[in-house]
Order: structure tokens, then C-alpha cells, then sequence
């Protein structure tokens, strides 16, 4: 197993952050010291300590150590769209050496990094570099979070295709029911699993009420094939 994963997904609003605490909470269950970053985060209301994202914290708040927030989330913006955007707006831009720099910096405080990406797998990170380039430069295995909702065939199967084509380890996917009236699950995880060749790391079923957070999660993940 390497240093850490990557967690990307199919779109935003998938469900990376709950299964990045989920695969935070599994590791620490092992034994691991986990620390969990989000290196670019948008929408982050202005506080007395600076600009703050939920996910970030809740990230923080998970780790088994107690990181500076600017190294669990060195790029925030205010504004709740694209990162790109966010930051031409604040005329400010995306930078991976600043984040290559946090992401050592916290890899050196515990055995391993939980890095959750921001959307998807290629949203623009600045003129030239996407999430994609996030993740190869970081070097990390890639969990891809599939939102199942109708339509989710098309984005999850053109979201691992480019990860495959862009030269990272693929290290799994997650099947996370965002949809609770979704009809067919079964037949869409099928489908996927056929298109990947390989199956789910884990199901996530709809979660509501005490059922969510890390715990549920960390119970239905499949960390052997994930560190195969």
C-alpha cells in the first residue's frame, strides 16, 4: 500500500468526502496515523480564522493528528463555483507546488494521506492543469466515487477511461447511491463492473438520519482489494 489515495469522483455532490472519511476511519481502524486533505475547496465561508470549508474540516476533524488547516486545505475561495473561477475572481491562481509542498508536509505527520479532490475527475484547476494533473503529480492510487443517479453510466464510465488512459493507478471504485428512488441499482453496479473489470470497493446505500457519517461507510469498504 502506498502513502495514501486519492479520492476523485464522477461529479460533485457524489459523496467523495463521506467516503474519504469512511476510508479515513478503515485505515485508522488498522492501526495507520491517517491525516485527510483537501487541497482545493471552494465555497468556504469567511470566519475569524480565515476562509473555512466544511469538508476540509470535517476532514481535519477525522484525521488521527491535528494538522494547520492551511495544510489540509492550502487553496480555499469564498465563492461556491468552479475552483478556477473561484480563484480568478480573488485574483489568485491554483498552484500544485504549493500543494505538493502541503501534501509533504502532512505526509510527514502520519503513515498515510487521504486526499479528496474537488468535482470531478477533470475539472480545470487553472489554465492548464486539472484535477487529473493534481492527482498524477501527488503520485497516489485513485478511488473514483460513482453517484449513482440516472445518468450515471456515461460519467462513470468516461471518468475511468481517462484515468486509465492518464497513466494513474486505478485503485477501485465506490458505488454511492445519491439518488434514494434510484431504480436498478444492482443492474448499474453489474454494468460497471463489467465495464471496469473489476467490482466496487464498496456499496453505499442511500444513507439518512444517524446513518451517515464515517462509520457506516468505513464498514462497508473492502480495504484488500483497495491495497490490491
Amino acid at each position: 500500500m502506498s502513502k495514501g489515495f486519492f479520492v476523485t469522483g464522477t461529479d460533485t455532490g457524489v459523496g467523495k468526502t463521506l467516503v474519504s472519511l469512511g476510508l479515513m476511519q478503515a485505515l485508522q481502524a488498522q492501526g495507520f496515523c491517517v491525516v485527510g486533505m483537501k487541497p482545493v475547496a471552494s465555497g468556504c465561508p469567511p470566519t475569524a480564522e480565515g476562509l473555512r470549508n466544511a469538508d476540509a474540516q470535517a476532514l481535519r476533524a477525522q484525521s488521527s493528528v491535528t494538522p494547520p488547516y492551511e495544510l489540509v486545505n492550502p487553496c480555499a475561495f469564498e465563492a461556491a463555483v468552479a475552483p478556477h473561477i473561484a480563484a480568478a475572481r480573488e485574483g489568485r491562481n491554483i498552484e500544485l507546488n504549493v500543494i505538493m509542498d502541503a501534501f509533504g508536509r502532512l505526509a510527514a505527520l502520519a503513515e498515510r494521506v487521504v486526499v479528496e479532490g474537488v468535482g470531478g475527475w477533470r475539472v480545470p484547476l487553472n489554465a492548464s492543469h486539472c484535477v487529473s494533473d493534481l492527482a498524477l503529480a501527488l503520485g497516489l492510487p485513485v478511488l473514483l466515487v460513482v453517484g449513482l443517479r440516472l445518468g450515471c453510466l456515461n460519467h462513470a464510465i468516461l471518468s475511468w477511461e481517462s484515468m486509465r488512459a492518464s497513466g494513474v493507478r486505478c485503485a477501485g471504485w465506490v458505488a454511492s447511491q445519491i439518488d434514494a428512488d434510484m431504480a436498478y441499482v444492482e443492474e448499474n453496479v453489474a454494468c460497471l463492473t463489467a465495464f471496469f473489470g473489476v467490482p466496487p470497493v464498496g456499496v453505499i446505500r442511500h444513507l439518512a438520519g444517524r446513518e451517515v457519517g464515517p462509520g457506516p461507510v468505513a464498514g462497508r469498504l473492502d480495504l484488500v482489494s483497495l491495497a490490491g
